[in-house]
């Protein structure tokens, strides 16, 4: 994938107000600690996760998709009529229908003739959006699209600390601590032709690769425990995930520079999905990427899912990380497992 004409005008996010340490949530742990005698501290320690942030109680997650999107409106000067795609991308989503993406759509008074879509791919449904938008911008469809997320941890966490000290399994401790990485937020990207301001980053391409035999290493979902009652749960294999993560990651990195004709020395910057410490500096050493070339926000913000790469990416432009110029790659891997790279020019 390669693209001539299509430009990220604007990055708009809402950061969740509630922050919960780590801490706080071994805290809760202390019964199912003292039985497995794990010492205070193991979750940092083994995620590099400080603190995640939670939206309130029963915050709906239109709120904080409209929210960012009309802060990415505002700041690429794109009226809500000119938006001829709204995609809502995030794993959390309201309901099974209609899609997330209609309430976003009213909350912004969008065009009667924009195409209305959610889309779910795990971590990576943001930047597929992106592509769909992308896509569509190439071949003249449309002059801007909006893809929006907004991702919730606090009631998947709180249902898996429950069930850990129901369990009271190192087993079970195991494969639910990656759930315990969990952050809220929310963000927007708008999308155009660059007929609406100069102040685009120009997407240059992308590339894509996909390993779905590793389909089972983590799932979120809903599962039957009595004839008519359900709940969510989550489970992680977090030590296959990252061996075959990180494999995928190599395979789609070789082909995203070929492809986009740039040897790894002209990458200036890199946004990683914010999965935890190991993750990042095993896919960073892997694929030979200088430590002061990444931004990573997981130790103050957690894992967000489809939000987090995005939303890290406006961080690092307000901290002046991201220069104009730059050629940033933004790196993304999801469940499934899928792996999708794409290529920026700031």
């Amino acid at each position: 994938m390669k693209y001539t004409r299509v430009f990220v005008d604007a990055i708009g996010y809402e950061l969740a107000p509630v922050v919960v340490s780590s801490s706080e949530l071994e805290e809760r742990l202390q019964p199912l600690y003292r039985t497995l005698h794990i010492s205070e501290g193991q979750l940092e320690a083994l995620t590099g996760i400080v603190e995640r942030r939670w939206w309130e109680e029963d915050y709906p997650l239109s709120q904080g998709a409209v929210a960012a999107a009309r802060k990415a409106l505002e700041a690429a000067q794109v009226p809500p009529e000119d938006v001829k795609v709204v995609i809502y991308g995030g794993v959390c989503r309201e309901q099974f229908e209609p899609a997330t993406a209609c309430r976003v759509a009213a909350g912004l008074r969008v065009s009667s003739e924009a195409a209305i879509y959610d889309l779910s791919n795990a971590c990576l449904g943001v930047l597929n959006g992106m592509l769909d938008i992308a896509n569509r911008i190439e071949l003249g469809q449309i002059r801007a699209g909006l893809i929006v997320s907004c991702e919730s941890a606090r009631e998947i966490n709180n249902i898996t600390i429950e069930r850990m000290l129901q369990a009271n399994s190192m087993d079970f401790y195991k494969d639910s601590l990656a759930t315990l990485t969990g952050g809220s937020g929310a963000v927007a990207l708008v999308l155009t032709d660059g007929s609406f301001s100069d102040r685009g980053r120009r997407l240059v391409g992308g590339v894509t690769q996909a390993a779905p035999e590793f389909h089972a290493l983590c799932r979120w979902g809903i599962e039957r425990i009595l004839p008519s009652t359900f709940r969510q749960f989550m489970t992680t294999d977090s030590i296959s995930v990252l061996k075959h993560g990180v494999n995928l990651g190599l395979r789609t990195w070789n082909s995203f520079l070929t492809r986009l004709g740039w040897v790894k020395e002209q990458v200036d910057r890199v946004i990683c999905h914010q999965v935890g410490a190991s993750h990042r500096d095993t896919v960073l050493k892997l694929l030979d990427i200088l430590p002061e070339k990444d931004y990573s926000t997981f130790a103050y913000l957690g894992n967000m899912g489809t939000v987090s790469l995005p939303l890290t990416a406006a961080l690092a432009e307000e901290h002046g990380f991201l220069e104009h110029g730059n050629r940033v790659g933004f790196l993304g891997i999801g469940s499934g497992l899928n792996c999708l790279m794409l290529g920026l020019e700031w």
